[in-house]
Protein backbone atom coordinates (compact mmCIF):
# COMPACT_ATOMS: atom_id res chain seq x y z
CA UNK A 1 0.00 0.00 0.00
CA UNK A 2 1.38 3.36 -1.04
CA UNK A 3 2.17 5.62 1.89
CA UNK A 4 0.40 8.98 2.02
CA UNK A 5 2.84 11.92 1.80
CA UNK A 6 3.35 13.72 5.13
CA UNK A 7 1.72 16.93 3.88
CA UNK A 8 -1.44 14.97 3.05
CA UNK A 9 -1.48 12.68 6.05
CA UNK A 10 -3.72 12.85 9.12
CA UNK A 11 -1.61 10.21 10.88
CA UNK A 12 0.18 11.91 13.84
CA UNK A 13 3.24 9.72 13.25
CA UNK A 14 3.51 10.77 9.61
CA UNK A 15 2.62 14.41 9.11
CA UNK A 16 4.34 17.76 8.95
CA UNK A 17 3.21 18.72 12.43
CA UNK A 18 6.06 16.54 13.66
CA UNK A 19 8.74 18.68 12.01
CA UNK A 20 10.67 21.30 13.96
CA UNK A 21 10.80 23.88 12.54
CA UNK A 22 7.50 23.35 10.77
CA UNK A 23 7.88 22.82 7.02
CA UNK A 24 5.70 25.19 5.01
CA UNK A 25 5.05 25.33 1.30
CA UNK A 26 4.18 21.77 0.31
CA UNK A 27 0.39 21.34 0.57
CA UNK A 28 -1.13 22.62 -2.67
CA UNK A 29 -4.88 22.87 -3.18
CA UNK A 30 -5.81 20.95 -6.32
CA UNK A 31 -9.16 21.23 -8.18
CA UNK A 32 -10.24 17.80 -6.95
CA UNK A 33 -9.43 18.57 -3.30
CA UNK A 34 -11.91 19.33 -0.56
CA UNK A 35 -10.50 22.54 0.96
CA UNK A 36 -12.07 21.71 4.34
CA UNK A 37 -10.08 18.47 4.70
CA UNK A 38 -7.08 20.31 6.22
CA UNK A 39 -6.63 23.41 8.37
CA UNK A 40 -4.23 25.10 5.94
CA UNK A 41 -3.17 25.11 2.28
CA UNK A 42 -0.08 26.73 0.77
CA UNK A 43 0.20 29.23 -2.10
CA UNK A 44 -3.55 29.62 -2.67
CA UNK A 45 -4.58 32.69 -4.66
CA UNK A 46 -7.85 34.38 -3.63
CA UNK A 47 -10.70 33.76 -6.02
CA UNK A 48 -12.29 36.57 -8.04
CA UNK A 49 -15.19 36.52 -5.60
CA UNK A 50 -12.81 36.83 -2.65
CA UNK A 51 -11.04 39.78 -4.27
CA UNK A 52 -14.33 41.60 -4.79
CA UNK A 53 -15.22 41.04 -1.15
CA UNK A 54 -11.79 42.33 -0.12
CA UNK A 55 -12.11 45.52 -2.17
CA UNK A 56 -15.59 46.07 -0.76
CA UNK A 57 -14.22 45.84 2.77
CA UNK A 58 -11.45 48.35 1.96
CA UNK A 59 -14.05 50.81 0.69
CA UNK A 60 -15.87 50.53 4.02
CA UNK A 61 -12.59 51.23 5.85
CA UNK A 62 -11.79 54.27 3.70
CA UNK A 63 -15.24 55.70 4.38
CA UNK A 64 -14.61 55.64 8.14
CA UNK A 65 -10.97 56.72 8.68
CA UNK A 66 -9.24 57.46 11.94
CA UNK A 67 -9.90 60.94 13.27
CA UNK A 68 -7.35 63.68 12.59
CA UNK A 69 -6.68 63.94 16.32
CA UNK A 70 -5.90 60.23 16.65
CA UNK A 71 -3.87 60.22 13.42
CA UNK A 72 -1.50 62.81 14.87
CA UNK A 73 -1.48 61.16 18.29
CA UNK A 74 -0.41 57.77 16.95
CA UNK A 75 2.10 59.12 14.44
CA UNK A 76 3.90 61.49 16.81
CA UNK A 77 4.82 58.93 19.47
CA UNK A 78 4.74 55.42 17.95
CA UNK A 79 7.27 54.12 20.50
CA UNK A 80 4.80 54.94 23.29
CA UNK A 81 2.32 52.41 21.93
CA UNK A 82 4.96 49.74 21.37
CA UNK A 83 6.14 50.23 24.95
CA UNK A 84 2.59 49.56 26.11
CA UNK A 85 2.40 46.55 23.81
CA UNK A 86 5.53 44.93 25.25
CA UNK A 87 4.50 45.82 28.79
CA UNK A 88 1.33 43.78 28.22
CA UNK A 89 2.96 41.02 26.17
CA UNK A 90 6.18 39.56 27.53
CA UNK A 91 8.52 37.25 25.61
CA UNK A 92 6.32 34.25 26.49
CA UNK A 93 3.57 35.74 24.32
CA UNK A 94 5.59 35.22 21.12
CA UNK A 95 6.69 32.07 19.35
CA UNK A 96 10.38 31.67 18.53
CA UNK A 97 11.05 32.09 14.81
CA UNK A 98 12.89 28.82 14.29
CA UNK A 99 12.13 28.84 10.56
CA UNK A 100 14.33 31.80 9.67
CA UNK A 101 17.47 29.88 8.72
CA UNK A 102 15.57 27.65 6.30
CA UNK A 103 14.06 30.73 4.65
CA UNK A 104 17.25 32.84 4.66
CA UNK A 105 20.36 30.67 4.05
CA UNK A 106 22.73 33.57 4.85
CA UNK A 107 21.66 33.29 8.51
CA UNK A 108 22.97 29.76 8.55
CA UNK A 109 26.18 30.80 6.84
CA UNK A 110 27.12 33.48 9.38
CA UNK A 111 26.51 31.13 12.30
CA UNK A 112 28.73 28.31 11.03
CA UNK A 113 32.01 27.50 12.70
CA UNK A 114 35.02 29.36 11.26
CA UNK A 115 32.79 31.90 9.48
CA UNK A 116 35.09 34.61 10.82
CA UNK A 117 33.89 37.86 12.34
CA UNK A 118 30.31 38.64 11.34
CA UNK A 119 27.90 41.34 12.49
CA UNK A 120 24.17 40.64 12.29
CA UNK A 121 21.82 43.56 12.90
CA UNK A 122 18.22 42.80 13.78
CA UNK A 123 15.93 45.80 13.33
CA UNK A 124 12.75 45.62 15.38
CA UNK A 125 14.05 42.87 17.66
CA UNK A 126 11.02 42.94 19.92
CA UNK A 127 11.27 40.51 22.83
CA UNK A 128 14.14 38.53 21.29
CA UNK A 129 12.17 35.74 19.64
CA UNK A 130 14.39 35.96 16.56
CA UNK A 131 17.85 36.77 17.89
CA UNK A 132 17.89 34.20 20.70
CA UNK A 133 16.96 31.19 18.48
CA UNK A 134 19.74 32.28 16.09
CA UNK A 135 22.24 32.41 18.96
CA UNK A 136 21.15 29.02 20.29
CA UNK A 137 22.25 27.43 17.03
CA UNK A 138 25.34 29.58 16.61
CA UNK A 139 28.76 27.92 16.20
CA UNK A 140 30.65 31.04 15.14
CA UNK A 141 32.70 32.33 18.04
CA UNK A 142 33.12 35.67 16.27
CA UNK A 143 29.44 36.37 15.62
CA UNK A 144 27.99 39.54 17.13
CA UNK A 145 24.23 40.18 17.04
CA UNK A 146 23.04 43.76 17.49
CA UNK A 147 19.37 43.65 18.47
CA UNK A 148 17.67 47.03 18.02
CA UNK A 149 14.18 48.26 18.77
CA UNK A 150 12.79 51.73 19.44
CA UNK A 151 10.78 50.39 22.37
CA UNK A 152 12.61 50.68 25.70
CA UNK A 153 10.40 47.92 27.10
CA UNK A 154 11.37 45.53 24.29
CA UNK A 155 15.08 46.18 24.88
CA UNK A 156 14.57 45.61 28.61
CA UNK A 157 12.99 42.22 27.89
CA UNK A 158 16.01 41.18 25.82
CA UNK A 159 18.56 42.40 28.35
CA UNK A 160 16.75 40.67 31.20
CA UNK A 161 16.74 37.29 29.44
CA UNK A 162 18.93 34.50 30.83
CA UNK A 163 20.21 34.00 27.26
CA UNK A 164 21.54 37.56 27.04
CA UNK A 165 25.35 37.38 26.84
CA UNK A 166 27.17 40.49 25.69
CA UNK A 167 29.94 38.36 24.22
CA UNK A 168 27.60 37.62 21.31
CA UNK A 169 24.62 40.00 21.60
CA UNK A 170 24.06 43.65 22.40
CA UNK A 171 20.58 45.20 22.66
CA UNK A 172 20.20 48.89 21.82
CA UNK A 173 17.38 51.38 21.50
CA UNK A 174 17.23 52.64 17.91
CA UNK A 175 14.60 53.96 15.53
CA UNK A 176 15.45 52.78 12.01
CA UNK A 177 13.83 55.94 10.60
CA UNK A 178 15.89 58.34 12.72
CA UNK A 179 18.78 60.45 11.45
CA UNK A 180 21.30 58.55 13.60
CA UNK A 181 22.87 55.11 13.28
CA UNK A 182 22.64 52.54 16.12
CA UNK A 183 24.99 53.09 19.08
CA UNK A 184 28.38 51.54 18.47
CA UNK A 185 27.87 50.82 14.76
CA UNK A 186 29.71 52.59 11.97
CA UNK A 187 28.92 52.89 8.28
CA UNK A 188 29.81 49.73 6.39
CA UNK A 189 30.18 47.59 9.52
CA UNK A 190 27.25 45.14 9.18
CA UNK A 191 27.17 41.88 7.20
CA UNK A 192 23.46 41.01 7.44
CA UNK A 193 20.36 43.01 8.41
CA UNK A 194 17.26 41.15 9.54
CA UNK A 195 13.91 42.95 9.20
CA UNK A 196 10.93 40.78 10.14
CA UNK A 197 7.57 42.55 10.52
CA UNK A 198 9.21 45.90 11.27
CA UNK A 199 9.05 47.91 8.03
CA UNK A 200 5.24 47.81 8.16
CA UNK A 201 5.31 49.81 11.42
CA UNK A 202 6.70 52.87 9.61
CA UNK A 203 4.82 55.69 7.95
CA UNK A 204 5.37 55.65 4.18
CA UNK A 205 7.18 59.00 4.45
CA UNK A 206 9.76 57.27 6.70
CA UNK A 207 10.69 54.52 4.24
CA UNK A 208 13.45 56.44 2.49
CA UNK A 209 15.26 57.35 5.71
CA UNK A 210 15.01 53.77 6.93
CA UNK A 211 16.36 52.30 3.69
CA UNK A 212 19.12 54.91 3.67
CA UNK A 213 20.20 53.93 7.19
CA UNK A 214 20.31 50.23 6.29
CA UNK A 215 22.29 51.03 3.16
CA UNK A 216 24.85 53.00 5.18
CA UNK A 217 25.27 50.28 7.78
CA UNK A 218 25.77 47.36 5.40
CA UNK A 219 29.08 46.39 3.87
CA UNK A 220 29.12 46.25 0.05
CA UNK A 221 27.56 42.90 -0.84
CA UNK A 222 25.78 42.76 2.54
CA UNK A 223 22.26 41.38 2.60
CA UNK A 224 18.86 42.37 3.99
CA UNK A 225 16.55 39.50 5.00
CA UNK A 226 13.00 40.85 4.85
CA UNK A 227 9.55 39.55 5.73
CA UNK A 228 6.37 41.57 6.28
CA UNK A 229 2.65 41.85 5.67
CA UNK A 230 1.24 41.64 2.15
CA UNK A 231 -1.75 43.40 0.69
CA UNK A 232 -5.00 41.54 1.17
CA UNK A 233 -3.82 39.72 4.27
CA UNK A 234 -6.50 38.62 6.70
CA UNK A 235 -5.29 41.21 9.20
CA UNK A 236 -6.03 43.98 6.68
CA UNK A 237 -9.39 42.64 5.60
CA UNK A 238 -10.53 42.38 9.22
CA UNK A 239 -9.66 45.99 10.12
CA UNK A 240 -12.65 47.75 11.65
CA UNK A 241 -13.99 51.23 11.05
CA UNK A 242 -11.88 54.03 12.50
CA UNK A 243 -8.56 52.24 11.79
CA UNK A 244 -7.74 53.47 8.26
CA UNK A 245 -5.04 56.21 8.30
CA UNK A 246 -4.05 56.29 4.64
CA UNK A 247 -3.97 53.83 1.76
CA UNK A 248 -2.97 50.38 3.13
CA UNK A 249 -1.85 51.97 6.42
CA UNK A 250 -3.79 51.37 9.63
CA UNK A 251 -3.77 51.76 13.37
CA UNK A 252 -4.45 48.60 15.38
CA UNK A 253 -6.65 48.51 18.44
CA UNK A 254 -3.56 48.64 20.68
CA UNK A 255 -2.28 51.83 19.06
CA UNK A 256 0.50 50.26 16.97
CA UNK A 257 0.66 50.99 13.24
CA UNK A 258 0.77 48.55 10.33
CA UNK A 259 1.19 48.84 6.55
CA UNK A 260 0.31 46.14 3.99
CA UNK A 261 2.70 45.99 1.03
CA UNK A 262 2.36 45.08 -2.62
CA UNK A 263 5.11 43.09 -4.35
CA UNK A 264 5.88 45.71 -7.00
CA UNK A 265 5.77 48.43 -4.36
CA UNK A 266 8.45 46.71 -2.27
CA UNK A 267 10.59 46.19 -5.35
CA UNK A 268 10.39 49.93 -6.10
CA UNK A 269 11.26 50.81 -2.49
CA UNK A 270 14.36 48.64 -2.17
CA UNK A 271 15.60 49.18 -5.72
CA UNK A 272 15.42 52.95 -5.12
CA UNK A 273 12.95 53.56 -7.95
CA UNK A 274 10.24 54.90 -5.64
CA UNK A 275 12.52 57.53 -4.12
CA UNK A 276 13.85 58.68 -7.49
CA UNK A 277 10.32 59.56 -8.54
CA UNK A 278 9.66 61.32 -5.24
CA UNK A 279 6.30 59.56 -4.95
CA UNK A 280 7.02 58.58 -1.35
CA UNK A 281 7.00 62.19 -0.17
CA UNK A 282 3.53 62.55 1.22
CA UNK A 283 2.03 63.13 4.61
CA UNK A 284 -1.17 63.22 6.56
CA UNK A 285 -1.30 65.09 9.85
CA UNK A 286 0.43 67.99 11.59
CA UNK A 287 3.68 66.06 12.02
CA UNK A 288 4.13 65.87 8.27
CA UNK A 289 6.13 69.08 7.76
CA UNK A 290 8.86 68.07 10.21
CA UNK A 291 9.19 64.56 8.80
CA UNK A 292 9.05 65.74 5.21
CA UNK A 293 11.85 68.21 5.93
CA UNK A 294 14.20 65.45 7.17
CA UNK A 295 13.32 63.31 4.16
CA UNK A 296 13.93 66.07 1.65
CA UNK A 297 17.44 66.75 2.98
CA UNK A 298 18.62 63.19 2.54
CA UNK A 299 21.54 62.17 0.34
CA UNK A 300 20.84 60.67 -3.13
CA UNK A 301 18.42 57.75 -3.00
CA UNK A 302 19.98 54.47 -1.82
CA UNK A 303 19.31 51.35 -3.82
CA UNK A 304 19.69 47.59 -3.48
CA UNK A 305 19.85 44.65 -5.83
CA UNK A 306 16.58 42.77 -5.34
CA UNK A 307 17.94 39.23 -5.13
CA UNK A 308 14.54 37.69 -4.50
CA UNK A 309 11.07 38.94 -3.64
CA UNK A 310 8.12 36.60 -3.38
CA UNK A 311 4.56 36.47 -2.11
CA UNK A 312 3.90 33.84 0.54
CA UNK A 313 0.22 32.96 0.60
CA UNK A 314 -1.60 30.60 2.92
CA UNK A 315 -5.26 29.63 3.06
CA UNK A 316 -6.39 28.93 6.62
CA UNK A 317 -9.53 26.90 7.16
CA UNK A 318 -12.00 26.95 10.02
CA UNK A 319 -13.50 23.55 9.42
CA UNK A 320 -16.11 23.90 12.14
CA UNK A 321 -17.52 27.17 10.75
CA UNK A 322 -16.62 26.33 7.11
CA UNK A 323 -14.67 29.58 6.77
CA UNK A 324 -11.75 30.42 4.45
CA UNK A 325 -9.17 32.97 5.62
CA UNK A 326 -6.34 34.21 3.43
CA UNK A 327 -2.93 35.14 4.82
CA UNK A 328 -0.41 37.02 2.70
CA UNK A 329 3.21 37.91 3.49
CA UNK A 330 6.06 39.41 1.48
CA UNK A 331 9.51 37.87 1.71
CA UNK A 332 12.65 39.17 0.07
CA UNK A 333 16.42 39.40 0.03
CA UNK A 334 18.07 42.70 -0.90
CA UNK A 335 21.80 43.09 -1.45
CA UNK A 336 23.80 46.29 -1.11
CA UNK A 337 25.61 46.84 -4.44
CA UNK A 338 29.33 46.30 -4.74
CA UNK A 339 31.39 49.17 -6.19
CA UNK A 340 31.09 48.01 -9.80
CA UNK A 341 27.38 47.15 -9.71
CA UNK A 342 25.05 49.25 -11.83
CA UNK A 343 21.50 50.24 -10.98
Amino acid sequence: MEQIPPHRSHDPSNNLKRSDPFQFGSRYLLPEDNPFEFNAWDHVEPSAEDLIRFESQIEVQRAAPVSEFDRNRFNLEPEKWWNKFYANNTSNFFKDRKWLQQEFPVLKEVTQKDSRKKVLLEVGAGAGNTCFPILRGNQNEDLMVIACDFSQKAIDLIRESEAYDEEHIRAEIWDVASLDLPPGLQEGSVDVVLMVFIFSALQPMQWKQAVSNIWKLLKPGGEVCFRDYGRGDLAQVRMKKGRWMEENFYIRGDGTRVYFFGQDELKDIWSGKLFQSGSCQHSDGDDGDELAETTDTLEPAPWFNVTSLGVDRRLLINRHKQLKMYRCWMQGRFQKPRPNDKM
